[in-house]
């Protein structure tokens, strides 16, 4: 069973929520999205899935239909007493309702139950980038995401070396694991209805990072040129890089920094450490 419009609607008044855009509250009221969503996920029993933002419960029936093991973390003190209702049940230890802010989590001690785990999430506009990104850096035993997002952020999150959505996500994701959108889903299916369409990202873990350049060296060049993205590296790291080390790694100093792929900064991170510039 999962919800429909009108169970929405019901519960909000029932629990005295009104739903806020600080929090990014816009809650699936389509069953057939969020099994769509379960089936892209791939899990079933003996699998462990952790949901963030598990609003009121629409995607978190659909995903114990599957016969996984959920662990759901929820914000919102209201939202988090009405999953821990909708939810309970005494002979069902497959379910736990965790209220924490998933930007605060300890992912270690979170996900201590289980060797492996897969995060689906339909996943608050304002907090998905970083909330996607935290779990690539200190969740390792995530192995496989699948999320809803804002199209814009998707869009960011699978982007290729020239794409003008290609930025610092992108680089931190490629850094990480593969990425790709396996779905689209309307403004329509949610309660209040969004002023933007969503995607659905698929993120799977790579067995380890894409190169193995000092991540510190390699991300502190990305942010610093990113921060100038409309000049060529020449320039945008001018003082930090001089134009022999990019020539070194490869790199062609008239290039901008969306034109560069992970392993080419992987490259310039070796080559400025061991110029040690």
């Amino acid at each position: 069973m999962t919800h429909s419009r009108p169970t929405i609607t019901t519960m909000l008044a029932r629990h005295g929520v009104a739903p806020t855009k600080a929090l990014g509250q816009n809650f699936v009221a389509d069953p057939n999205t969020v099994r769509r969503i379960a089936r892209l996920a791939r899990v079933g029993p003996g699998d462990h899935v952790v949901e963030i933002g598990g609003g009121l419960g629409s995607l978190s029936l659909a995903l114990i239909e599957t016969g996984a093991h959920l662990v759901v973390v929820e914000v919102d003190p209201a939202l988090a007493g009405a999953l821990r209702e909708l939810l309970a049940d005494p002979a069902d230890a497959t379910v736990e309702v965790v209220e924490a802010d998933a930007l605060e989590l300890d992912w270690p001690a979170l996900l201590a139950g289980a060797p492996r785990w897969v995060l689906v999430a339909n996943l608050p506009y304002n907090v998905a980038t970083p909330v996607v990104l935290d779990v690539l850096d200190h969740a390792p035993s995530v192995e496989r995401m699948v999320v809803m997002v804002q199209r814009e952020a998707g869009e960011r999150l699978v982007a290729e070396p020239g794409s003008k959505d290609y930025g610092i996500p992108s680089v931190k994701v490629a850094y990480h694991a593969t990425a790709r959108l396996v779905g689209s889903v309307p403004a329509s299916v949610f309660v209040p209805r969004p002023s933007v369409a969503s995607v659905l990202v698929e993120i799977t873990r790579r067995p380890a990072p894409v190169t193995d350049a000092d991540p510190k060296v390699l991300f502190g060049l990305v942010r610093h040129a990113f921060s100038q993205r409309r000049k060529m590296l020449r320039r945008s790291l001018a003082g930090r890089v001089d134009v022999e080390v990019l020539t070194a790694a490869g790199i062609d100093p008239t290039d901008r920094p969306e034109q560069i792929g992970v392993e080419a900064w992987g490259r310039l991170a070796r080559a400025v450490a061991a110029d040690g510039s």
